[in-house]
């Protein structure tokens, strides 16, 4: 009896301290969790960094866009200005060869004049040849009949020698303004040609220098939007660190609430077995008791009491599941496979792009099912994903998270708390999809925008 009493009370206290070992392993359970959250942490300090670095960037390169467009402003205002003085020589020149059709006019009638007075003067260089020239007009002198026509005479010779001199002198004034108006209007020309010339090639600069500044603000622009972009992609793993941490903040919470109830439990257990070995010990003494006492008086007829025992022990219950159509068996490994279907696309380089997970593609309602136990850290609408559930894993102190994109519908929120297996949406065709299709990604450690810590999921889910 003796013997079984500490056979039992040795079995006691083995469950007793596997009951008492379990807190150890919750605390090293939370002691991991905590450090993911500090790693989340870090990494979130991190993304919040490069986001001020972006937006320094944007800022800077707004700064040059400004600068080049008011640049490009000037010049515009230049080539403006250039147009108009352009047009002003345009006028001008107009007006000149409108003067120099005039004085076409002018140079005809000149021309005319001109050639008229060489006749007369030929006329009298003729004359002169065939009389001596002087000796005409003595003849006229002495051909005078009197004293009085030859006065006359005198007065009519000086006459025409003074109207000879004249039309020398008058024809060679025409000569030299003629001359003088055709070098002055084809001066005149000749300098508006140079300057609209001039004014033609500042222009053609102008209008060079504004195609360089709108080249510049074209590539600004593209700088900006590659750096907005990437902002936005930051932001998005930002929010995503932020859902993570407040996920794994979650699993901390549930991991002492289970430290407590364990602790609850391990009291009361230690309680309960203090309690049954206190009365199996007085059970065992009243035992002996009664047996010495039967001893003593079985002792005169030689007779001995025997006692026998005997033990039962519960046999095990028995479960039954039933599987929903689609739906597919939850594996004994550490991730389960997230939808019925075909994997459609593998993960690796596709349209130019890394695809960082696989699609599962199937007709029909599917439902989608979380790939591990874990915590929902997003579930939201994205332009991108669609409807996109995000779970954070917390597995043997390894941080993952898995990605659901592309739903019809999502069953779960932020912060749920989710077990391997359980539907949490619908597979669909929303966001950046072409046909139905589950995306999924698994990461080892964070989601981050860049995708760095994805993982073939292929690797870790049955096909």
């Amino acid at each position: 009896m003796k013997k079984n009493i500490i056979a039992m009370n040795a079995s006691i206290m083995i469950g007793l301290g596997s009951i008492l070992a379990a807190p150890s392993v919750y605390a090293e359970s939370i002691s991991d969790l905590e450090k993911q959250k500090d790693s989340i942490q870090e990494k979130r300090s991190g993304v919040e960094s490069n986001i001020s670095d972006t937006e320094k960037k944007i800022d800077n390169l707004h700064d040059k866009q400004m600068t080049a467009e008011e640049q490009i402003e000037a010049i515009e205002a230049k080539i403006a200005e250039s147009a108009k003085k352009i047009d002003a020589k345009n006028a001008e020149i107009t007006q000149t060869k409108k003067e120099i059709e005039a004085l076409k006019e002018e140079i005809k009638v000149l021309k005319d004049r001109i050639a008229k007075r060489n006749e007369v003067l030929k006329e009298r260089a003729l004359s002169f040849q065939e009389t001596g020239g002087d000796v005409n007009y003595l003849e006229v002198l002495f051909g005078s009949s009197s004293f009085g026509d030859l006065v006359d005479r005198v007065g009519a010779v000086a006459t025409i020698a003074e109207a000879d001199r004249d039309i020398l002198k008058q024809h060679e004034l025409d000569k030299k303004d003629l001359e003088e108006k055709q070098n002055a209007v084809e001066a005149k020309l000749a300098s508006l040609e140079v300057a609209k010339a001039e004014l033609l090639q500042i222009q053609e600069q102008q209008k060079k220098q504004k195609q360089e500044k709108d080249a510049l603000v074209e590539k600004l622009k593209k700088q900006t939007k590659k750096h907005e972009d990437e902002k936005m992609g930051l932001e998005e793993e930002k929010a995503n660190l932020a859902a993570q941490e407040k996920a794994i903040k979650s699993a901390i919470d549930l991991e002492h609430q289970r430290l407590a109830e364990l602790e609850a439990a391990r009291k009361k257990a230690a309680a309960e077995a203090k309690k049954r070995a206190e009365q199996e010990a007085a059970q065992a003494a009243q035992a002996a008791a009664q047996a010495s006492e039967s001893k003593k008086q079985s002792s005169s007829s030689g007779s001995s009491a025997k006692s026998n025992s005997s033990s039962s022990s519960p046999s095990p219950s028995s479960h039954s599941s039933s599987n929903v159509s689609q739906v597919p068996a939850v594996s004994s490994g550490t991730f389960t496979r997230p939808s019925a279907g075909y994997v459609s696309s593998t993960m690796g380089e596709r349209w130019n792009k890394q695809h960082a997970g696989i699609d599962i593609a199937a007709s029909g309602t599917v439902p989608i099912v979380a790939a591990a136990d874990g915590v929902v850290s997003r579930s939201y609408l994205s332009s991108t994903y669609g409807n996109v559930v995000f779970v954070t894993h917390s597995i043997s102190g390894q941080q993952w998270t898995t990605v659901y994109a592309h739903m019809n519908s999502r069953k779960v929120s932020e912060g749920a708390v989710v077990a391997k297996g359980q539907q949490i949406g619908i597979m669909g065709n929303t966001g950046h999809s072409f046909g139905q299709h589950l995306h999924f990604e698994l990461h080892k450690g964070p989601w981050n925008y860049s995708k760095s810590n994805a993982v073939n999921p292929l690797n870790y889910i049955p096909n």
